[in-house]
């Protein structure tokens, strides 16, 4: 292999991995974002009665 060649698959592979570490980061953002919805919703409706 060429070093350029090199280069560019080290450096898409680096890609590869920010892009999944920032899917997992959105999706688990998501899903706390979706738990204190779910939990504000519940303390409103109790206090409501």
């Amino acid at each position: 292999m060429k070093k350029g060649s090199k280069l560019a698959l080290f450096l898409g592979v680096v890609a590869a991995v920010a892009a999944l570490v920032a899917a997992v980061t959105a999706l688990l953002l998501y899903l706390d974002k979706k738990k204190d919805d779910e939990e504000l919703e519940h303390y409103l409706d109790c206090s409501i009665q």
